[in-house]
């Protein structure tokens, strides 16, 4: 609640007529009749008039402490010497819409008009490294006489007490910042201001300051941020970029846009300035004595990058790159060759070689028959120029060399090939069986075969153990290596044709063969029928098997009464190969000699059977087909081979393998006459075999009945010589039964007599010790039983000696403690109590009872008795008194 606000309500009691004015208290009374409203103050009695209105009850004054202030809006008007000024209506003046900041003093009231806008507050304690932004709110002259205008700004520093002003409000409370050691903060001025060393910096200017220790930013500057220095090391440097031109901390003018590295060798920290930012941390590269590296675009003696350039750098060597510069292909290895190790090098460039030697100057020719000079200091190298060198050597290459391979010499046994291409002439050749290594103007050259040839190469396929099969045959992973010379193994008993294009001559290797293919050679190809029926071009080969071996073919024929046969033959073949030059052509001469044999045999086999019948060919088969195949002599006699002149094929055996009629009618009643045949055959075989089994079965019988007859001879035999044994046991078991029952029963007598004593004896044995443990164990119990007795009689008889000696000191004690002559007064106060109450009464002796309790007149008699005999002393009534407390 505000002051004004607490003025309104505080004037509920000014209906009363008195109010008490305490001290340091004051009150608001408006006259009615001027309306003009005073201020009293206590202490005092005020009495109110009837034309007077208490606006303000009794309030305390304002107490400002020591170290606190208070603000107040419209206050009065003070003269000169003070004293508030009154108008003429003695109302007080006041300065509206103004505000007064009172510091420590007596208490004062307010007078009316006046608001207390800010309770008493303690001054602002500045502490140091720490100050207040202020800022004028009016034109005003402070007491140093620095005149300050609406909008300015300024510190109060501490250590201090601001003391505040109306014309100054503290828009915020500055800390200074704390730099540490490599360690600097960027300022930036917010207006136009001078910074702490006197330097003038304009609007939005930036600075760093390093210098350690506690900074306080001034009233028009602000802490952009906190800048840390990069440590620099032997393997760091910073990257550094200008965004304007400036100079650097070596007084050393930066262009905007420029860029440099800092080294440790131009200082071990550095904080970048505002000017410029730091782009990166470069690493050193360090090169060992078996590396080099070639820099693009390096940076000269001057500074400036010579663009376009290149710069060989060696090992052992360790720096820094430059802005602008970089590695060709990074930090190479140096090139190390071995004896059988070389390198083509190109010529980029015109220059003089000073690392050549006399053969390698000497074997470069830019173009063929070309002369080259070799000077004392150098070969001359033309642009475009190739050459090798060999090792064993290190070798650097210049920034004017391109280093186009690396070769290295390859071994070849007298099987192994590689296939090389001369890039002046184009000639090709292959090379085998020697340790080659292809010099500058030699390349490897790929030989490409047709795609058949490249697959029956890769299969891996044997030509003879695998020549059954015509499956998918998974390819090796790895593809050949078309710059080796092409080998293939041509197996026993086999040839393979090769054909050379540039010779346009072929020749024919037999087997057992390793093949090496020339570079104009290729594979002449097999296409061979294959299946059953054959079908053409199912078998794919290189090399020709020459037998011996066979082949199945189907055929279907009709004979001479239209019954169509389907025939499975298997024919026996083989190459007869005399002479190898001559004979070699002839094999491959017919491309499919499967098939064509094939269909010759198989038209032979259709016209011989075509005029015959069927029943003359179902029985007879055999010899008229080999008869068609071999032919017949001039003896009539069917010849043993078949041969093709053309490739000398020789068929020496046919083998009809299954005879089936086309037609199914045919086929059925054929089945049928051979499950006659066949039942036929079955039936006489199992009645040979029922007379076979009855005949073994008699015979099984009268051995089975001779066997028995003797078995039973066998029988009585033993059962006579039982009979016999039994009766001489029956006769030596009565004799002997008789004895051994007498001594039976007189020695099972003895034993019962013996048994008998000993159980009598046993029997006693148990009855002492039963009696004399039952004896034990009685005065074990009674002895037990007395020994308990007597513990619990002395016990009690312990007991009540000592509860009688407690009484007794209890009662002792008791008498020593209340006095004997207290207990005489306690022993006679009764008695003469009740006879002084008889005398009052008259009464010599009375009894009193209410009639439902019982009265022992034993009692009461002695008690007369006693009372009688009371009368003669006081001693009597003691020992009455003794008794009865002992009772």
């Amino acid at each position: 609640m505000t002051d004004r606000n607490r003025q309104r309500g505080s004037a509920v009691n000014a209906d009363e007529s008195i109010f008490r004015i305490p001290p340091f208290y004051y009150m608001h009374v408006l006259d009615q009749n001027l309306n003009v409203t005073r201020t009293e103050v206590g202490p005092k009695t005020y009495i109110r008039q009837d034309n007077e209105k208490v606006v303000l009850a009794p309030e305390k004054m304002i107490t400002v402490p020591p170290r606190h202030y208070c603000v107040v809006e419209n206050p009065v008007v003070r003269g000169e010497d003070g004293a508030t000024v009154y108008d003429t209506s003695g109302q007080v003046k006041l300065v509206h819409a103004d505000l007064e900041i009172r510091l420590a003093q007596d208490p004062f009231p307010l007078f009316p008009g006046e608001y207390l806008k800010q309770t008493v507050t303690p001054l602002k304690v500045v502490s140091a490294d720490t100050a207040l932004r202020l800022r004028a709110v009016l034109d005003f002259e402070d007491s140093t006489g620095q005149k300050r205008v609406a909008g300015d700004e300024w510190l109060f520093e501490g250590p201090g007490t601001y003391i505040p002003r109306k014309e100054v409000v503290v828009d915020e409370t500055v800390r200074a910042t704390i730099i540490l050691p490599n360690q600097a903060i960027k300022l930036r001025a917010r207006k136009e201001t001078e910074d702490r060393d006197g330097n003038h910096r304009v609007t939005g200017e930036e600075w760093v300051v390093k210098k350690v220790g506690a900074y306080l930013p001034g009233a028009y500057e602000e802490v952009v941020d906190v800048v840390n220095a990069y440590v620099l090391t032997e393997k760091k440097a910073l990257h550094m970029r200008a965004l304007r031109t400036f100079k650097d901390f070596k007084n050393q003018t930066r262009k905007s846009g420029e860029e440099w590295l800092i080294t440790m060798e131009d200082t071990e920290t550095h904080i970048p300035d505002v000017y410029e930012e730091v782009v990166g941390v470069t690493k050193i590269t360090t090169l060992n004595n078996r590396e080099y590296a070639v820099i693009v675009d390096p940076v000269g003696e001057d500074g400036k990058p010579q663009l376009g350039q290149r710069k060989l750098v060696k090992g052992e060597k360790s720096f820094f790159l430059q802005p602008g510069e970089t590695l060709e292909n990074g930090i190479q290895p140096m090139y190390i060759l071995e004896e059988d190790e070389g390198l083509i090098l190109k010529a980029n460039e015109a220059f003089k070689d000073m690392d050549a030697t006399d053969e390698e100057g000497e074997g470069v020719s830019a173009k063929p028959g070309a002369k080259k000079t070799l000077q004392k200091d150098g070969v001359e190298r033309k642009p475009g120029d190739r050459w090798m060198i060999r090792g064993p050597k290190e070798y650097v290459p210049p920034v004017e060399v391109t280093v186009v391979m690396k070769r290295k010499a390859i071994p070849l046994d007298e099987n192994e090939g590689i296939y090389i291409r001369n890039i002046k002439t184009g000639k090709v050749r292959a090379v085998c069986g020697q340790t080659y290594m292809m010099d500058q103007d030699e390349e490897n050259w790929a030989k490409e075969l047709p795609p058949a040839v490249e697959a029956l190469l890769t299969q891996n396929l044997d030509p003879l153990a695998d020549r059954s099969d015509r499956g998918p045959r998974q390819r090796s992973d790895q593809p050949r290596d078309k710059t080796k010379v092409v080998t293939f193994r041509v197996p026993h008993n086999a040839a393979v044709q090769i054909y050379d294009y540039k010779e346009k001559k072929a020749r024919v290797v037999f087997g057992p063969e390793l093949v090496l293919l020339g570079p104009d050679e290729q594979f002449t190809q097999l296409s061979l029928s294959g299946g059953k029926p054959k079908r053409p071009n199912v078998i794919k080969s290189l090399c020709l098997l020459l037998g011996p071996d066979f082949c199945t073919d189907i055929i279907t024929i009709e004979t001479a009464d239209h019954a169509r046969l389907q025939l499975q033959m298997s024919y026996n073949w083989h190459f007869e190969v005399k002479d190898k030059e001559s004979d070699g052509k002839k094999l491959f001469s017919v491309p499919d000699f499967v098939g064509d044999a094939c269909k010759a045999v198989a038209s032979r086999v259709r016209g011989a059977v075509a005029g015959v019948q069927f029943d003359d060919f179902h029985k007879n088969s055999a010899r008229i087909i080999r008869a068609s195949v071999f032919g017949l002599d001039e003896n009539n006699k069917v010849r043993d081979i078949f041969t093709f002149p053309q490739n000398n094929l020789v068929i020496t055996s046919v083998d009809i393998q299954s005879v089936e009629p086309v037609d199914q009618r045919t086929r059925d009643s054929l089945q049928k006459s051979v499950t006659l045949a066949i039942e036929i055959t079955t039936n006489s075989q199992e009645a040979a075999a029922r007379h076979e089994a009855e005949r073994v079965e008699q015979e099984a019988k009268g051995r089975l009945e001779r066997q028995k007859i003797q078995d039973e001879a066998e029988a009585e035999k033993a059962r006579r010589d039982l009979l016999e044994l039994q009766a001489k046991s029956a006769a030596v078991e009565s004799t002997g039964q008789a004895k051994a029952e007498a001594q039976s029963r007189a020695e099972a007598a003895r034993i019962e007599g013996e048994a008998a004593v000993e159980q009598a004896k046993l029997k006693a044995q148990a009855s002492k010790i039963e009696a004399e443990s039952e004896l034990e164990r009685l005065t074990t119990a009674r002895e037990a039983e007395l020994k308990y007795v007597r513990e619990q009689n002395d016990m009690e008889v312990a007991k009540l000696k000592e509860m009688a000696t407690i009484e007794t000191q209890k009662f002792k004690s008791q008498v020593d403690a209340i006095g004997a002559q207290t207990i005489q007064s306690i022993a006679l106060a009764g008695p003469e109590l009740q006879v002084k109450l008889l005398k009052g009464l008259g009464l010599t002796s009375t009894l009193i009872t209410d009639g439902s309790s019982p009265i022992n007149l034993f009692n009461t008699a002695g008690g007369l008795i006693g009372a009688m005999g009371g009368a003669s002393g006081p001693p009597a009534k003691m020992r009455r008194g003794s008794d009865s407390s002992d009772d």
